[in-house]
């Protein structure tokens, strides 16, 4: 199984680069209250994710960031130091689950995995990578997992391109 931890983040890879089982981790991201709340304030204004006496009496049992506030840290973790993609991060579908609450003082990680590569057929300069994503916290505990489709473009084969003048 390749193994991208600690990756060269200047190195973009194509679709001819990546294999089943290779591995990416990124960098940590530390949630506070502020932050939670900050979010959830301007895109989901929901009691358990503003106050936390609130929070207490619902499901979390305590201030819990919104499901799309991880969804945003985990984002910017793979595009800062998780997936380096030639072409960037190009979703074309995918899942998301969050089996555990994101909650203040957490301490969150990407572990990615690539589960499938599947060059085009159609279009010979891309393919599809399915890459399965889980946002962990300090515990070892996922608080997201994404199984993302990804747009990845594929090298340009030089000795196929054109070598004389153009007419």
């Amino acid at each position: 199984m390749a193994d991208a931890i600690g990756y060269n983040m200047n190195t973009r890879l194509y679709l001819d680069d990546l294999l089943q089982g290779q591995r990416f981790v990124t960098r940590t991201y530390s949630v506070d209250a502020e932050q939670i709340k900050t979010f959830a304030y301007q895109f989901d204004p929901q009691p358990f994710h503003l106050d936390e006496e609130a929070a207490k009496g619902t499901l979390f049992g305590g201030l819990a960031a919104s499901g799309w506030h991880t969804a945003a840290i985990t984002m910017r973790l793979l595009v800062e130091t998780g997936l380096p993609l030639a072409g960037g991060i190009i979703g074309a579908g995918g899942e998301i689950s969050w089996p555990n609450p994101c909650r203040p003082g957490d301490i969150l990680k990407v572990h990615s995995e690539i589960e499938e590569v599947i060059p085009s057929r159609s279009r010979t300069d891309r393919g599809i990578v399915r890459v399965r994503s889980e946002t962990r916290n300090q515990h070892d505990q996922a608080v997201q997992i994404l199984i993302a489709r990804l747009i990845v473009p594929r090298r340009i084969d030089k000795a196929s391109l054109p070598t004389g003048p153009m007419e």
